[in-house]
């Protein structure tokens, strides 16, 4: 089996990184060789699917604890069968070497109660992937096809590992516990300690005539396509779960899920801040001095915009229930439309002189209110 890579190494991060910066160095490698981005590239295919696995590991607790002590042995039973996880190496209990030393009744071994075992029924590992959209498919919901590679039960040998007409038999050296006992001379005695069985990698079973399809393993990779659907109002960093559509399960235990973590594209017009929704609208000096019905974009098309007379640059108006639709839920919530009064930049001589004019028409004190106090502020200030 060929050597994995350390997954630190392949997320990038060092071993006391904390949960936000495991998901934050996933999210950004996922992005960048992700398949949809890297249309028939195996290199970034295989790079994507070790990110996964990785982070599938070390975003886990108890998953991340296994493999921090024992490596890949932690984690993949199938992976190095025989080290030390599960059973390779010497194991010394400290309870049976007090015990050998200083009699039976000093210590005693509570090991058997602490004992992993590989036999017992295990859930499948979860595959995760990445999903990316634009801002309206999160909005409005849509249906994406994604490619998962899932370990399945062995159709040959049902998953019992062993070649069809056989089946799977008590291993000879541990009786099926699963455990053999060992025995070293110390200096000061006998040192007695349990271990997995390196014959059976702790199972309690040995298979002498393996599948011939899935080596023995009762599991094998297939390539799937699976349809995924995404509700409206889903946002940026959400997932999803398909339950059952991951790894086989492991000695009978359940499958498995499919997380897809999900990516939303920024969108040119649209700015959102959870369920609602910002549009900035320009409009002219006359639409905003006379009043004006203008064509604003919203996320159920075109819609009209009625702007009252005297807006001034930044004012906000509220459409309301005209926002993004709340995931699995009813309602939905709100359009801002917030106002900027473009500047002319480039007058002719009469529009400039018809200009002057119409300023010189007009009375400060009633038309230009917050520059006759800036106004009178300085005179206060400075005389």
């Amino acid at each position: 089996m060929a050597e994995k890579r350390d997954y630190y190494e392949v997320l990038g991060i060092d071993r006391n990184a904390t949960d936000e910066q495991i998901k934050a160095e996933y999210r950004k490698k996922a992005k960048l060789y992700h398949p949809d981005l890297n249309p028939d590239n195996k290199e970034a295919e295989v790079k994507f699917k070790e990110l996964g696995e990785a982070y599938e590991i070390l975003s886990d607790k108890e998953k991340k604890a296994r493999y921090d002590q024992f490596g890949h042995a932690g984690v993949d039973p199938s992976y190095g069968a025989g080290r030390a996880a599960y059973g390779g190496g010497f194991s010394m209990d400290l309870g049976d070497l007090f015990g050998s030393i200083f009699g039976s009744g000093f210590g005693g071994s509570t090991q058997s109660s602490r004992r992993y075992n590989p036999s017992a029924p295990r859930k499948g590992n979860d595959i995760r992937v990445s999903i990316p959209l634009s801002f309206m498919e999160a909005v409005k919901g849509i249906k994406k096809t994604v490619n998962i590679s899932p370990y399945e039960a062995c159709d040959h040998c049902k998953g019992s590992g062993a070649a069809p007409g056989t089946s799977p038999n008590v291993c000879p050296d541990c009786r099926g516990t699963g455990y053999v006992t060992v025995q070293q001379p110390m200096m000061f005695g006998t040192v007695q300690s349990t271990r997995p069985c390196s014959r059976c990698s702790g199972k309690g079973k040995v298979i002498d005539t393996p599948c011939p399809k899935c080596s023995g393993q009762g599991r094998i990779k297939q390539n799937r396509r699976i349809e995924i659907t995404i509700p409206a109002g889903i946002d940026d960093e959400q997932s999803l779960s398909v339950n059952g559509r991951g790894d086989a399960g492991i000695n009978g235990g359940p499958n498995g899920n499919v997380i897809a973590i999900i990516t939303v594209r920024p969108d040119p017009l649209f700015i959102r801040n959870r369920y609602d929704v910002t549009v900035n609208t320009p409009i002219t000096f006359a639409q905003a001095t006379l009043g004006s019905k203008v064509v604003i974009p919203s996320i159920d098309g075109k819609t009209e915009l009625t702007i009252p007379t005297g807006t001034q640059s930044g004012d906000t108006f509220r459409l309301k229930g005209k926002g993004i639709p709340y995931v699995n839920g009813r309602g939905r919530g709100d359009q801002y439309v917030k106002v900027e009064i473009e500047v002319p930049k480039k007058l002719s001589r009469e529009q400039r002189q018809a200009l002057e004019k119409l300023d010189e028409s007009m009375s400060v004190d009633r038309n230009y209110e917050k520059r006759k106090a800036f106004d009178d502020r300085i005179k206060r200030e400075f005389g």
